[in-house]
């Protein structure tokens, strides 16, 4: 499955997902884990990624699907070693999307120290809503955002309230892996996750990206 994004006048395919865990104090405290010393990296199949407007599926073998919103960053740059002072260059575009997780399955998963996939790395786990292209002109560490299901506010999130900033994520990321045009990063959620179940509309926006919408099934 090959999805792409347009950003002024280019398009380029989506080529992995990286998800950062555990971004956001507050998140962290609600779900009482420890403050990471590091970022928290998983990922998800290109073929999680859901455009705004579509239908999401509950999977079957969930009950308690939740959403995550974040703030999430499109690299149009191949680079390597890439220091927090040198990211810039390399993020094409800034979007918003939603993290879902199966909690319920992810917290069983937890508890046999399995890993995450199946309650992380669904088919439609990753919904996300179209790349404002980033030229330096947009504060990454002061990027709002909000969160809403059926009309009700769940999430108010910040970058300036993450742990590990975006650059620094970049960064991060770059040292482990040679960053590739088209990579996304999806970079934490704050607190106010919640659940989904089929009939909700879930909505994620912000002044800048504007907002974008998806039913659940």
């Amino acid at each position: 499955m090959s999805i792409s994004f347009s950003l002024g006048g280019r398009t380029m395919a989506a080529h992995r997902v990286f998800c950062i865990g555990r971004n956001y104090a507050e998140h962290v405290r609600e779900l009482a884990h420890a403050m990471p010393a590091e970022p928290t990296v998983f990922m998800k199949p290109v073929s999680s990624l859901v455009p705004a407007g579509e239908t999401v599926h509950v999977p079957p073998y969930g009950k308690q699907l939740q959403h995550e919103a974040e703030a999430v960053v499109w690299i149009g740059r191949e680079g390597r070693n890439i220091t927090a002072a040198q990211a810039g260059p390399y993020i094409a575009g800034i979007a918003l999307g939603l993290d879902l997780t199966l909690r319920d399955v992810q917290n069983e998963l937890k508890s046999q120290g399995l890993p995450w996939e199946l309650s992380k790395a669904f088919e439609q786990s990753a919904p996300i809503g179209s790349f404002l292209p980033y030229d330096g002109s947009i504060d990454l560490e002061d990027f709002a955002f909000v969160c809403s299901v059926n009309g009700a506010v769940r999430q108010r999130g910040n970058t300036k309230d993450m742990l590990f900033p975006i650059k620094t994520l970049v960064s991060f990321l770059s040292r482990r892996w040679t960053l590739k045009p088209g990579d996304l990063i999806f970079t934490g959620t704050p607190s106010g996750v919640g659940p989904l179940v089929p009939g909700d509309r879930a909505v994620v926006e912000s002044d800048l990206t504007g907002a974008f919408s998806w039913e659940i099934a």
